[in-house]
Protein backbone atom coordinates (compact mmCIF):
# COMPACT_ATOMS: atom_id res chain seq x y z
CA UNK A 1 0.00 0.00 0.00
CA UNK A 2 1.39 3.25 -0.37
CA UNK A 3 -0.63 6.50 0.78
CA UNK A 4 -1.58 8.48 3.96
CA UNK A 5 -3.13 6.76 6.38
CA UNK A 6 -6.04 9.31 8.99
CA UNK A 7 -6.44 7.33 12.27
CA UNK A 8 -8.53 8.64 15.07
CA UNK A 9 -9.15 6.68 17.99
CA UNK A 10 -9.57 6.91 21.87
CA UNK A 11 -8.16 3.62 22.48
CA UNK A 12 -4.30 4.04 22.75
CA UNK A 13 -3.90 0.20 22.15
CA UNK A 14 -5.96 0.42 18.72
CA UNK A 15 -4.08 3.45 17.83
CA UNK A 16 -0.81 1.74 17.87
CA UNK A 17 -1.70 -1.59 16.24
CA UNK A 18 -2.67 0.08 13.43
CA UNK A 19 0.22 2.50 12.97
CA UNK A 20 2.71 -0.54 13.24
CA UNK A 21 0.59 -2.28 10.94
CA UNK A 22 -0.10 0.21 8.29
CA UNK A 23 3.45 1.17 8.84
CA UNK A 24 4.97 -1.85 7.73
CA UNK A 25 2.32 -2.31 4.83
CA UNK A 26 4.01 0.89 3.38
CA UNK A 27 1.80 3.65 4.26
CA UNK A 28 2.72 6.83 6.23
CA UNK A 29 -0.15 7.42 9.56
CA UNK A 30 -1.09 9.86 11.88
CA UNK A 31 -2.73 8.84 14.68
CA UNK A 32 -4.93 10.75 16.91
CA UNK A 33 -7.22 10.41 20.36
CA UNK A 34 -9.17 13.70 18.90
CA UNK A 35 -11.62 14.18 16.35
CA UNK A 36 -10.79 17.87 16.82
CA UNK A 37 -7.39 16.81 15.21
CA UNK A 38 -8.41 15.05 12.57
CA UNK A 39 -10.45 17.52 11.27
CA UNK A 40 -7.56 19.71 11.03
CA UNK A 41 -5.45 17.47 9.35
CA UNK A 42 -8.38 16.77 6.63
CA UNK A 43 -8.55 20.58 6.64
CA UNK A 44 -4.83 20.63 5.84
CA UNK A 45 -5.41 18.12 2.90
CA UNK A 46 -3.55 15.78 5.04
CA UNK A 47 -4.55 11.60 4.62
CA UNK A 48 -5.98 9.72 1.60
CA UNK A 49 -7.96 7.40 3.84
CA UNK A 50 -9.26 8.26 7.33
CA UNK A 51 -10.22 5.48 9.83
CA UNK A 52 -12.29 6.60 12.49
CA UNK A 53 -14.06 5.25 15.64
CA UNK A 54 -17.66 6.55 16.77
CA UNK A 55 -17.59 7.11 20.24
CA UNK A 56 -14.53 10.13 20.74
CA UNK A 57 -14.43 11.99 24.06
CA UNK A 58 -15.13 15.46 21.78
CA UNK A 59 -17.63 14.29 20.10
CA UNK A 60 -19.27 11.68 17.59
CA UNK A 61 -17.23 10.57 14.09
CA UNK A 62 -20.32 9.78 12.15
CA UNK A 63 -21.24 13.27 12.45
CA UNK A 64 -17.83 14.33 11.03
CA UNK A 65 -18.74 12.23 8.05
CA UNK A 66 -20.75 15.41 6.11
CA UNK A 67 -17.75 18.09 7.10
CA UNK A 68 -15.20 15.31 5.66
CA UNK A 69 -17.51 15.12 2.58
CA UNK A 70 -17.78 18.62 2.24
CA UNK A 71 -13.78 19.49 2.87
CA UNK A 72 -12.46 16.93 1.07
CA UNK A 73 -15.17 15.41 -1.36
CA UNK A 74 -14.04 11.53 -2.59
CA UNK A 75 -12.00 11.20 0.72
CA UNK A 76 -13.00 7.21 1.90
CA UNK A 77 -13.44 7.19 5.23
CA UNK A 78 -13.85 3.75 7.16
CA UNK A 79 -15.55 3.55 10.58
CA UNK A 80 -15.07 1.24 13.50
CA UNK A 81 -17.23 1.30 16.17
CA UNK A 82 -18.17 -1.02 19.64
CA UNK A 83 -21.68 -0.31 19.17
CA UNK A 84 -23.72 -3.47 18.25
CA UNK A 85 -27.09 -2.45 16.78
CA UNK A 86 -27.89 -2.10 12.97
CA UNK A 87 -28.30 1.51 13.49
CA UNK A 88 -24.40 1.94 13.45
CA UNK A 89 -24.03 0.27 9.93
CA UNK A 90 -26.85 2.12 8.16
CA UNK A 91 -25.75 5.34 9.69
CA UNK A 92 -22.02 4.94 8.42
CA UNK A 93 -24.07 4.03 5.28
CA UNK A 94 -26.44 7.21 5.29
CA UNK A 95 -23.43 9.75 6.10
CA UNK A 96 -21.63 8.17 2.95
CA UNK A 97 -18.69 6.19 4.33
CA UNK A 98 -16.62 4.07 2.85
CA UNK A 99 -16.78 1.07 4.89
CA UNK A 100 -18.00 -0.27 8.45
CA UNK A 101 -16.04 -2.58 11.21
CA UNK A 102 -17.68 -3.66 14.22
CA UNK A 103 -15.24 -3.97 17.00
CA UNK A 104 -13.33 -6.09 17.50
CA UNK A 105 -12.30 -6.01 14.11
CA UNK A 106 -10.55 -8.60 12.12
CA UNK A 107 -7.07 -6.61 11.09
CA UNK A 108 -5.95 -8.35 7.94
CA UNK A 109 -9.81 -7.98 6.97
CA UNK A 110 -9.53 -4.08 7.59
CA UNK A 111 -6.08 -3.54 5.88
CA UNK A 112 -7.67 -5.52 3.35
CA UNK A 113 -10.40 -2.82 3.02
CA UNK A 114 -7.78 0.09 3.67
CA UNK A 115 -5.73 -1.06 0.33
CA UNK A 116 -9.09 -1.20 -1.45
CA UNK A 117 -10.11 2.43 -0.24
CA UNK A 118 -6.85 3.61 -1.17
CA UNK A 119 -6.86 2.02 -4.93
CA UNK A 120 -10.47 2.79 -5.61
CA UNK A 121 -12.06 5.47 -3.55
CA UNK A 122 -15.79 4.92 -4.08
CA UNK A 123 -18.46 6.30 -1.63
CA UNK A 124 -21.31 3.54 -0.74
CA UNK A 125 -24.93 5.23 -1.31
CA UNK A 126 -26.58 6.94 0.79
CA UNK A 127 -30.09 8.19 1.70
CA UNK A 128 -31.78 10.01 4.60
CA UNK A 129 -33.39 8.43 7.45
CA UNK A 130 -37.05 9.52 8.57
CA UNK A 131 -36.49 12.32 11.49
CA UNK A 132 -38.93 9.66 13.07
CA UNK A 133 -37.02 6.50 12.92
CA UNK A 134 -33.72 8.84 14.06
CA UNK A 135 -35.03 9.82 17.05
CA UNK A 136 -35.82 6.13 18.20
CA UNK A 137 -32.76 4.50 17.42
CA UNK A 138 -32.41 2.17 20.07
CA UNK A 139 -36.22 0.81 19.15
CA UNK A 140 -35.06 -1.32 16.33
CA UNK A 141 -35.30 -5.24 17.68
CA UNK A 142 -31.82 -6.16 15.86
CA UNK A 143 -29.17 -5.97 18.88
CA UNK A 144 -26.07 -7.96 18.44
CA UNK A 145 -21.83 -8.04 18.34
CA UNK A 146 -21.34 -11.48 16.95
CA UNK A 147 -19.67 -12.07 13.68
CA UNK A 148 -22.89 -12.93 12.27
CA UNK A 149 -25.04 -10.16 12.88
CA UNK A 150 -22.10 -7.81 12.46
CA UNK A 151 -21.95 -9.29 8.80
CA UNK A 152 -25.93 -9.00 8.47
CA UNK A 153 -26.24 -5.25 9.41
CA UNK A 154 -23.37 -4.53 6.53
CA UNK A 155 -25.25 -6.67 3.98
CA UNK A 156 -28.76 -4.76 5.11
CA UNK A 157 -26.73 -1.68 4.60
CA UNK A 158 -25.20 -2.72 1.00
CA UNK A 159 -28.64 -3.41 -0.11
CA UNK A 160 -31.26 -1.30 1.18
CA UNK A 161 -31.06 1.30 -2.14
CA UNK A 162 -31.00 -1.21 -4.66
CA UNK A 163 -33.75 -2.04 -6.60
CA UNK A 164 -32.98 -5.68 -6.18
CA UNK A 165 -35.49 -8.25 -4.78
CA UNK A 166 -34.52 -9.90 -1.21
CA UNK A 167 -34.76 -13.25 0.32
CA UNK A 168 -34.77 -13.30 3.95
CA UNK A 169 -34.49 -16.58 5.70
CA UNK A 170 -33.82 -18.17 9.28
CA UNK A 171 -36.69 -19.95 11.78
CA UNK A 172 -39.73 -18.47 13.09
CA UNK A 173 -38.89 -15.57 15.20
CA UNK A 174 -35.42 -14.74 14.47
CA UNK A 175 -37.13 -11.38 13.35
CA UNK A 176 -37.52 -11.57 9.75
CA UNK A 177 -39.61 -9.38 8.78
CA UNK A 178 -38.45 -6.74 11.07
CA UNK A 179 -35.36 -6.91 8.94
CA UNK A 180 -37.69 -6.13 5.84
CA UNK A 181 -39.51 -3.62 7.26
CA UNK A 182 -35.97 -2.04 8.32
CA UNK A 183 -34.43 -2.33 4.69
CA UNK A 184 -37.81 -0.53 3.54
CA UNK A 185 -37.84 2.51 6.35
CA UNK A 186 -34.02 3.26 5.63
CA UNK A 187 -34.52 3.25 2.01
CA UNK A 188 -35.31 5.58 -0.56
CA UNK A 189 -38.83 4.12 -0.66
CA UNK A 190 -39.12 5.28 2.75
CA UNK A 191 -41.92 7.24 1.66
CA UNK A 192 -44.06 5.10 0.24
CA UNK A 193 -45.95 1.89 1.43
CA UNK A 194 -45.00 -1.22 2.73
CA UNK A 195 -47.21 -3.94 2.04
CA UNK A 196 -47.06 -7.31 3.71
CA UNK A 197 -48.61 -9.86 1.18
CA UNK A 198 -50.25 -13.36 2.42
CA UNK A 199 -51.50 -16.28 0.11
CA UNK A 200 -55.30 -15.24 1.01
CA UNK A 201 -54.17 -11.66 -0.44
CA UNK A 202 -53.62 -13.24 -3.99
CA UNK A 203 -56.08 -16.07 -4.22
CA UNK A 204 -58.32 -14.34 -7.07
CA UNK A 205 -57.09 -13.18 -10.10
CA UNK A 206 -57.54 -9.39 -9.29
CA UNK A 207 -55.19 -10.12 -6.02
CA UNK A 208 -51.72 -8.51 -7.87
CA UNK A 209 -53.59 -5.65 -9.13
CA UNK A 210 -54.93 -4.78 -5.72
CA UNK A 211 -51.69 -5.17 -4.50
CA UNK A 212 -49.47 -2.87 -7.02
CA UNK A 213 -52.72 -0.48 -6.37
CA UNK A 214 -52.04 -0.06 -2.55
CA UNK A 215 -47.65 -0.27 -2.76
CA UNK A 216 -47.80 2.36 -5.52
CA UNK A 217 -44.21 2.12 -6.13
CA UNK A 218 -43.10 1.06 -2.37
CA UNK A 219 -42.20 -2.62 -1.26
CA UNK A 220 -44.26 -5.60 -1.23
CA UNK A 221 -43.17 -8.10 1.41
CA UNK A 222 -44.35 -12.18 0.57
CA UNK A 223 -44.55 -13.44 3.54
CA UNK A 224 -43.36 -17.03 3.89
CA UNK A 225 -43.30 -17.56 0.51
CA UNK A 226 -42.83 -21.23 0.31
CA UNK A 227 -46.13 -21.60 2.05
CA UNK A 228 -48.07 -20.15 -1.45
CA UNK A 229 -50.00 -22.61 -3.66
CA UNK A 230 -48.34 -22.94 -7.27
CA UNK A 231 -51.34 -21.01 -8.59
CA UNK A 232 -50.79 -18.02 -6.68
CA UNK A 233 -47.17 -18.48 -7.36
CA UNK A 234 -47.68 -18.04 -11.02
CA UNK A 235 -49.53 -14.73 -10.82
CA UNK A 236 -46.63 -13.47 -8.39
CA UNK A 237 -44.42 -14.09 -11.47
CA UNK A 238 -46.43 -12.33 -13.68
CA UNK A 239 -47.16 -9.49 -11.36
CA UNK A 240 -43.27 -8.78 -10.78
CA UNK A 241 -42.97 -8.95 -14.87
CA UNK A 242 -45.13 -6.44 -15.04
CA UNK A 243 -43.89 -3.87 -17.54
CA UNK A 244 -44.86 -0.25 -15.62
CA UNK A 245 -42.16 2.58 -14.43
CA UNK A 246 -44.08 2.20 -10.66
CA UNK A 247 -43.25 -0.96 -9.92
CA UNK A 248 -42.76 -1.67 -6.34
CA UNK A 249 -39.67 -3.75 -4.42
CA UNK A 250 -40.06 -7.30 -4.37
CA UNK A 251 -38.93 -9.13 -0.21
CA UNK A 252 -39.92 -12.86 0.59
CA UNK A 253 -39.33 -13.93 4.11
CA UNK A 254 -39.44 -18.23 4.24
CA UNK A 255 -38.21 -20.33 7.49
CA UNK A 256 -37.92 -23.22 4.86
CA UNK A 257 -35.39 -24.37 2.89
CA UNK A 258 -35.95 -22.72 -0.58
CA UNK A 259 -33.91 -24.86 -2.24
CA UNK A 260 -35.05 -27.82 -1.42
CA UNK A 261 -38.57 -26.44 -1.63
CA UNK A 262 -37.83 -26.05 -5.74
CA UNK A 263 -36.30 -29.53 -5.66
CA UNK A 264 -39.76 -31.18 -4.44
CA UNK A 265 -41.77 -29.11 -6.51
CA UNK A 266 -43.49 -26.98 -3.80
CA UNK A 267 -41.83 -23.92 -5.11
CA UNK A 268 -41.39 -22.58 -8.91
CA UNK A 269 -38.09 -22.30 -10.30
CA UNK A 270 -39.06 -18.63 -11.90
CA UNK A 271 -40.22 -17.75 -8.87
CA UNK A 272 -37.08 -19.25 -7.16
CA UNK A 273 -34.72 -16.76 -9.12
CA UNK A 274 -36.90 -13.63 -9.32
CA UNK A 275 -36.76 -13.60 -5.48
CA UNK A 276 -33.23 -14.31 -4.88
CA UNK A 277 -31.36 -11.09 -5.90
CA UNK A 278 -30.16 -10.90 -2.81
CA UNK A 279 -30.46 -13.45 0.33
CA UNK A 280 -30.09 -12.45 3.90
CA UNK A 281 -29.69 -15.32 6.25
CA UNK A 282 -30.54 -14.63 10.28
CA UNK A 283 -29.20 -16.55 12.41
CA UNK A 284 -30.95 -18.54 14.90
CA UNK A 285 -30.64 -16.97 18.51
CA UNK A 286 -28.80 -20.52 19.76
CA UNK A 287 -26.22 -19.65 17.36
CA UNK A 288 -25.29 -16.31 18.58
CA UNK A 289 -25.76 -16.88 22.60
CA UNK A 290 -22.95 -13.90 23.09
CA UNK A 291 -25.94 -11.65 22.19
CA UNK A 292 -28.59 -12.83 24.67
CA UNK A 293 -27.09 -10.46 27.05
CA UNK A 294 -27.51 -7.74 24.70
CA UNK A 295 -31.27 -8.72 23.61
CA UNK A 296 -32.34 -9.19 27.92
CA UNK A 297 -30.69 -5.97 28.64
CA UNK A 298 -32.70 -3.97 25.46
CA UNK A 299 -35.82 -5.45 26.40
CA UNK A 300 -35.89 -4.91 29.98
CA UNK A 301 -34.99 -1.20 29.47
CA UNK A 302 -37.71 -1.25 26.82
CA UNK A 303 -40.24 -2.28 29.61
CA UNK A 304 -38.38 0.34 31.71
CA UNK A 305 -39.56 2.67 29.29
CA UNK A 306 -42.96 0.78 28.72
CA UNK A 307 -43.41 1.93 32.57
CA UNK A 308 -42.79 -1.33 33.90
CA UNK A 309 -40.27 -1.68 37.11
CA UNK A 310 -36.96 -1.84 36.25
CA UNK A 311 -35.60 -4.85 36.50
CA UNK A 312 -31.85 -7.15 36.42
CA UNK A 313 -31.44 -10.96 36.14
CA UNK A 314 -28.78 -12.11 38.46
CA UNK A 315 -26.10 -14.03 36.98
CA UNK A 316 -27.32 -17.99 36.98
CA UNK A 317 -30.49 -16.79 35.55
CA UNK A 318 -28.39 -15.12 32.41
CA UNK A 319 -26.19 -18.02 32.46
CA UNK A 320 -29.27 -20.04 32.21
CA UNK A 321 -30.96 -17.94 29.47
CA UNK A 322 -27.46 -18.80 27.59
CA UNK A 323 -28.06 -22.39 27.75
CA UNK A 324 -31.34 -22.41 26.80
CA UNK A 325 -31.84 -23.49 23.29
CA UNK A 326 -34.70 -21.33 22.24
CA UNK A 327 -36.64 -23.03 19.92
CA UNK A 328 -38.70 -19.64 19.31
CA UNK A 329 -35.81 -17.88 18.95
CA UNK A 330 -35.63 -13.57 19.52
CA UNK A 331 -39.55 -13.66 19.89
CA UNK A 332 -39.57 -16.53 22.70
CA UNK A 333 -36.97 -14.35 24.73
CA UNK A 334 -38.56 -11.14 24.37
CA UNK A 335 -42.04 -12.94 25.53
CA UNK A 336 -40.12 -14.26 28.31
CA UNK A 337 -38.58 -10.90 29.45
CA UNK A 338 -41.77 -9.47 29.47
CA UNK A 339 -43.84 -12.05 31.66
CA UNK A 340 -40.31 -12.07 33.95
CA UNK A 341 -41.10 -8.17 34.53
CA UNK A 342 -43.96 -8.34 35.42
CA UNK A 343 -44.19 -11.55 37.91
CA UNK A 344 -40.62 -11.04 39.18
CA UNK A 345 -40.91 -10.31 43.16
CA UNK A 346 -37.78 -8.11 43.51
CA UNK A 347 -35.96 -5.99 41.39
CA UNK A 348 -33.29 -9.34 40.56
CA UNK A 349 -34.97 -11.99 38.54
CA UNK A 350 -33.80 -15.12 40.22
CA UNK A 351 -32.73 -18.30 38.55
CA UNK A 352 -35.86 -20.38 39.84
CA UNK A 353 -38.26 -17.50 37.88
CA UNK A 354 -36.69 -17.85 34.61
CA UNK A 355 -36.97 -21.70 35.17
CA UNK A 356 -40.53 -20.96 36.19
CA UNK A 357 -41.31 -19.14 33.09
CA UNK A 358 -38.79 -21.55 30.53
CA UNK A 359 -40.08 -24.93 31.70
CA UNK A 360 -38.59 -27.78 30.79
CA UNK A 361 -35.93 -27.41 28.09
CA UNK A 362 -37.00 -28.59 24.88
CA UNK A 363 -35.22 -31.71 23.74
CA UNK A 364 -32.85 -31.39 20.73
CA UNK A 365 -30.86 -33.88 18.95
CA UNK A 366 -27.72 -35.25 20.68
CA UNK A 367 -24.51 -33.87 18.82
CA UNK A 368 -21.98 -36.76 19.87
CA UNK A 369 -22.17 -40.46 20.48
CA UNK A 370 -23.16 -42.54 16.95
CA UNK A 371 -22.19 -42.29 13.67
CA UNK A 372 -26.03 -40.94 13.06
CA UNK A 373 -25.77 -38.01 15.56
CA UNK A 374 -22.05 -37.34 14.40
CA UNK A 375 -23.24 -36.77 10.81
CA UNK A 376 -25.72 -34.28 12.98
CA UNK A 377 -22.54 -32.19 13.75
CA UNK A 378 -21.27 -31.99 10.77
CA UNK A 379 -24.43 -31.21 9.07
CA UNK A 380 -24.91 -28.20 11.79
CA UNK A 381 -21.31 -26.78 11.18
CA UNK A 382 -22.23 -26.96 7.60
CA UNK A 383 -25.34 -25.17 7.37
CA UNK A 384 -23.33 -22.21 9.52
CA UNK A 385 -20.43 -21.82 7.16
CA UNK A 386 -22.93 -21.63 4.22
CA UNK A 387 -24.56 -19.27 6.48
CA UNK A 388 -21.64 -17.79 7.50
CA UNK A 389 -20.57 -16.95 3.48
CA UNK A 390 -23.92 -16.53 2.44
CA UNK A 391 -23.91 -13.04 4.16
CA UNK A 392 -20.61 -12.29 2.77
CA UNK A 393 -22.79 -11.44 -0.75
CA UNK A 394 -20.65 -11.73 -3.68
CA UNK A 395 -17.60 -10.84 -1.62
CA UNK A 396 -15.15 -13.53 0.24
CA UNK A 397 -14.37 -13.64 3.86
CA UNK A 398 -11.96 -12.24 5.09
CA UNK A 399 -8.19 -14.63 4.69
CA UNK A 400 -7.38 -16.72 7.50
CA UNK A 401 -10.99 -18.38 7.52
CA UNK A 402 -9.55 -22.45 8.28
CA UNK A 403 -7.75 -20.38 11.90
CA UNK A 404 -10.91 -18.49 12.61
CA UNK A 405 -13.17 -21.36 12.81
CA UNK A 406 -10.66 -23.99 14.23
CA UNK A 407 -10.77 -21.14 16.92
CA UNK A 408 -14.76 -20.59 17.09
CA UNK A 409 -15.09 -24.30 18.06
CA UNK A 410 -12.01 -24.62 20.45
CA UNK A 411 -13.08 -21.70 22.67
CA UNK A 412 -16.95 -23.22 23.34
CA UNK A 413 -15.11 -26.50 23.51
CA UNK A 414 -12.49 -25.99 26.00
CA UNK A 415 -14.88 -23.70 28.76
CA UNK A 416 -17.51 -26.22 28.91
CA UNK A 417 -14.58 -28.81 29.22
CA UNK A 418 -13.41 -26.82 32.16
CA UNK A 419 -16.28 -26.04 33.86
CA UNK A 420 -17.21 -29.26 33.37
CA UNK A 421 -14.16 -30.47 35.58
CA UNK A 422 -14.52 -27.47 38.44
CA UNK A 423 -11.22 -25.83 36.61
CA UNK A 424 -9.06 -28.47 37.13
CA UNK A 425 -7.06 -28.27 34.34
CA UNK A 426 -5.08 -31.74 34.49
CA UNK A 427 -8.38 -33.13 34.48
CA UNK A 428 -9.76 -30.89 31.33
CA UNK A 429 -6.62 -32.24 29.56
CA UNK A 430 -7.48 -35.92 30.28
CA UNK A 431 -10.95 -35.03 29.72
CA UNK A 432 -10.11 -33.58 25.95
CA UNK A 433 -7.13 -35.86 25.33
CA UNK A 434 -4.45 -33.11 25.21
CA UNK A 435 -1.23 -32.49 27.02
CA UNK A 436 -1.38 -30.39 29.69
CA UNK A 437 1.09 -28.16 28.62
CA UNK A 438 -1.41 -27.55 25.42
CA UNK A 439 -3.96 -27.26 27.41
CA UNK A 440 -2.39 -24.51 29.35
CA UNK A 441 -1.15 -22.79 25.99
CA UNK A 442 -4.46 -22.84 24.57
CA UNK A 443 -6.03 -21.43 28.21
CA UNK A 444 -3.29 -18.11 27.45
CA UNK A 445 -3.81 -18.03 23.44
CA UNK A 446 -7.96 -17.76 24.12
CA UNK A 447 -7.79 -15.76 26.28
CA UNK A 448 -10.03 -18.15 28.80
CA UNK A 449 -10.49 -17.11 32.38
CA UNK A 450 -10.15 -20.65 34.20
CA UNK A 451 -11.99 -20.26 38.01
CA UNK A 452 -11.77 -23.53 40.23
CA UNK A 453 -14.41 -25.09 41.99
CA UNK A 454 -15.73 -28.31 43.46
CA UNK A 455 -18.04 -29.84 41.16
CA UNK A 456 -20.98 -31.85 43.07
CA UNK A 457 -21.11 -34.79 41.18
Amino acid sequence: MDGTILVADDDRTIRTVLTQALTRAGCKVHATSSLTTLMRWVGEGKGDVVISDVMMPDGNGLEMLPKIAQDRPGLPVIVISAQNTIMTAIQAAEAEAYDYLPKPFDLPDLMKRTARALEQRQRMPSSKPSEEMKERPDELPLVGRTASMQALYRLVARVMNTDLPVLIAGESGTGKSLIAKAIHDFSDRRNLPFVAVSASDLQDLEGPARILARAKGGTVLFDEIADIDQEVQARIVRMMDGATDNLPRFMATSQTDLNRAMEEGALRQDLFYRLTGATINVPALRERVDDIPLLVEHFLQRAEREGAMRRYLAEDALEMMRTYSWPGNVRQLENAIRRLVLTARTDEISRAEVESVLGNQPETEPLLGGQGESEKLSGSVARHLRRYFDLHGNMLPPPGLYARILKEVELPLIEIALEATGGNQAKCADLLGINRNTLRKKITDLDIRVTRRRKLM
